[in-house]
């Protein structure tokens, strides 16, 4: 009887789930305690899963019919697609958030459980790239055998049948753009990158000749004027780290001092001035290659010593780090990229040791506002050479700890003008209390009258700020979802979702920077280069790289994941990268000839364009008679965009054939052209 009457006790209990009392009063029942199981070794439940646990309840009573409730569910998508009632793939930021350009905020529960799977390793999109994945290691590891017996060219690609634009690049120890595979089986010393057999420094100096030896042969101070004017003109607006003022000041301080008096030099800023007259002597228009290559070898060969005098293994400073920089942008134009990226390695370690990695604020808080502004600008430097090199090389990041926030690089701190009246880069802050600059610090000289080529115009300030930002937001994006995958054969996107995500990133990114770094006219350009060359130049090193990687994230694909290559996408933004390379051959010509990081993007451009048309469009379409080539006599045409791709080979192909200033003698040249050349034989259309 009592059994019978329950349910209408508890029908009228305002608490469902509580016990009656004794007077017919209701207790609240006690409130419900959210447990996150991550798997742990007393748990045996499913990792990851939620639980409420009542105090006071036996698990018998808990399954009751009496104390059944509604679970309490928590809400794991983002506040905007549960208010707008939309699905929500839970990502940080979700796809939907991304295309609608909208916050993408999760509720404080949300936030613990996805910590939690992060934690038991449930997020399998994790920021940075560790070790590859276990399912790609052992197909790596299967296909090691079948890599024999698969037919592969001299330049590490296999046959277009097997669609090896795309999958020797995972298959390979190397990148297959540098022409050769890493010989891991020899025990004899190799050649890594197949470029730059001989060492990069000749030996020119004796044991006893010291600093002076190397002041001895600098040119006159005419001459260096030249040259230096020429580095601040073809080199400075894309690497635009060095304060012209102050380097100014310094320079002609140094030479208005006698000979004696310069070996007393900081022997940094000798190798300064050495590696900025090397790469003057490249860019220098008129004398014969053969020329300028030998004296700028031997200029970058002074630097060599005067870093050596200076002990740059055990003692660093901003000035040896800036010459270090330079010298492996010098080594790369000189067609010794293995070298470069081995001796980038040392002025990145010696970037760590005088802590530029870190905010200036917090580490140098006492610094001069021009002082915080260097450290800032010459790290994104290093940061940026280290981003960009290791993508062509398909080699692992360095330069991936830093606090140095982006925004940092503001206006109001380049153009303070506090600390200009001091001697910045003389003796830089390190965190060594028992340095000799720290123990007895040397006055400073007040600055020499500014001459007008020393003076940067506000205007030219704030644009070289806008572009160093804007590089180093793209080396953050393309460093974290580039260079850590691809040194590890890692596919660039785990789904479609995610590579459509990347995407639209890429193109948010590419839309928030400044109109004049974004004009791809080459009209435009043409009246630009006229009125403010800087900025042009600017213009065409940020496209050819955003552009690039473009094209690398739309040809790739993930087949065990479903992610094809977007192949029209991908000749899109190839033309839009390549065509950098040509505008600039176009305005600058002897320019083009010399960087070798804009020539082999663009090599590889074109390469990538010949594989992607080796495999026929799936859906020919019909075009107006004489547009675009027939294929087995029949009258049906290809898309404008295919046909517009190879042209670009072929205007490629015809820089690389009839302008000496492009290829000269150079192996690495020739190998480029006869590699490309046989791709474009295999070109369906």
């Amino acid at each position: 009887m009592q059994v019978a009457q329950e349910p209408r006790e508890l029908a009228t209990n305002p608490f469902p789930g509580s016990a009656p009392t004794p007077n017919g009063a209701a207790i609240p029942p006690r409130p419900l305690r959210v447990v996150v199981n991550n798997g742990g070794s007393h748990s045996s439940a499913n990792p990851g899963s939620i639980t409420a646990e009542r105090p006071g309840l036996s698990p018998l009573d808990a399954r009751s019919p009496r104390t059944k409730q509604k679970r309490n569910k928590p809400t794991l998508s983002c506040l905007e697609c549960v208010e707008r009632k939309t699905k929500c793939d839970r990502a940080r930021p979700c796809i939907a958030c991304v295309k609608r350009q909208s916050s993408c905020q999760y509720s404080p529960i949300a936030n613990l459980i996805a910590s939690a799977d992060h934690k038991t390793g449930r997020d399998n999109q994790a920021r940075f790239v560790t070790k590859p994945l276990s399912k790609i290691r052992k197909t790596s590891t299967a296909s090691s055998t079948t890599t024999i017996t698969s037919p592969v060219t001299d330049n590490g690609w296999t046959t277009i049948e097997n669609r090896a634009h795309r999958k020797s690049m995972s298959s390979n120890g190397s990148s297959p753009y540098l022409l050769s595979n890493v010989p891991y089986s020899q025990s004899s010393p190799s050649n890594v990158f197949g470029i730059g057999s001989q060492h990069p420094f000749s030996n020119y100096w004796t044991c006893q000749g010291g600093l002076p030896e190397v002041i001895s042969v600098m040119p006159s101070k005419e001459q260096a004027d030249i040259l230096i004017a020429r580095y601040f003109e073809a080199v400075d607006p894309v690497y635009p780290f060095i304060h012209r003022r102050s380097f100014y000041a310094d320079y002609e301080r140094f030479w208005s001092v006698s000979l004696e008096e310069r070996g007393n030099t900081d022997a940094s800023f000798v190798a300064l001035h050495y590696a900025m007259y090397a790469l003057g002597t490249q860019f220098m228009p008129f004398p014969s290659y053969e020329e300028r290559s030998q004296t700028a070898e031997f200029y970058c060969s002074a630097a060599n010593q005067a870093l050596r005098v200076y002990s740059y293994l055990n003692r660093t400073s901003m000035r040896a780090i800036q010459a270090m920089l330079l010298m492996a942008y010098f080594l790369m134009n000189d067609n010794h990229a293995s070298d470069a990226y081995a001796w980038a390695g040392i002025h990145l370690r010696q970037a760590y040791a005088m802590r530029l990695h870190r905010d200036p604020d917090i580490v140098t808080p006492d610094a001069s506002v021009l002082e915080k502004q260097q450290r800032r600008k010459l790290w994104q430097a290093v940061f940026h050479h280290d981003t960009f090199l290791t993508v062509l090389l398909k080699l692992p990041p360095t330069a991936t700890h830093s606090d140095v926030p982006v925004e940092s690089l503001a206006d109001e701190h380049e153009l303070s003008l506090d600390g200009l009246d001091t001697c910045l880069d003389t003796h830089s802050r390190v965190e060594n209390l028992m340095s000799i600059n720290v123990i007895a610090p040397q006055a400073c000289e007040p600055l020499r009258p500014a001459l007008p080529h020393h003076i940067v115009d506000p205007a030219t300030m704030k644009s070289d700020v806008a572009f160093m930002r804007s590089m180093w937001h793209l080396g953050n994006l393309v460093q974290e979802n580039f260079s850590s995958p691809s040194s590890l054969s890692l596919p660039l996107a785990n789904s479609p979702r995610h590579k459509d995500s990347l995407v639209l990133a890429f193109k948010r990114l590419y839309k928030s920077f400044p109109a004049h770094l974004t004009t791809l006219d080459h009209t435009i350009l043409q009246q630009q280069a006229a009125q403010h060359p800087r900025a042009t130049r600017q213009n065409l090193f940020l496209t050819s790289n955003y552009y690039h990687c473009l094209m690398l994230l739309h040809a790739a694909e993930n087949e065990p994941a479903g992610v094809e290559a977007n192949i029209k996408s991908a000749l899109e933004a190839a033309h839009e990268a390549i065509w950098a390379f040509f505008k600039l051959w176009a305005l600058y010509e002897s320019e083009a000839g010399v960087w070798w990081v804009f020539q082999h993007r663009a090599f590889e451009e074109a390469l990538l364009i010949a594989h992607l048309l080796a495999v026929p469009p799936p859906m020919p379409m019909p075009m107006p008679q004489g547009v675009g080539v027939g294929v087995g006599g029949v009258g049906v045409g290809f898309d404008a965009v295919y046909v517009q791709a190879k042209e670009d080979v072929a205007r490629m192909l015809e820089i690389m054939d009839r302008n000496f200033r492009y290829g000269g003698s150079l192996e690495m040249h020739r190998t480029r052209k006869e590699v490309l050349k046989e791709a474009f034989e295999r070109i369906v259309i």
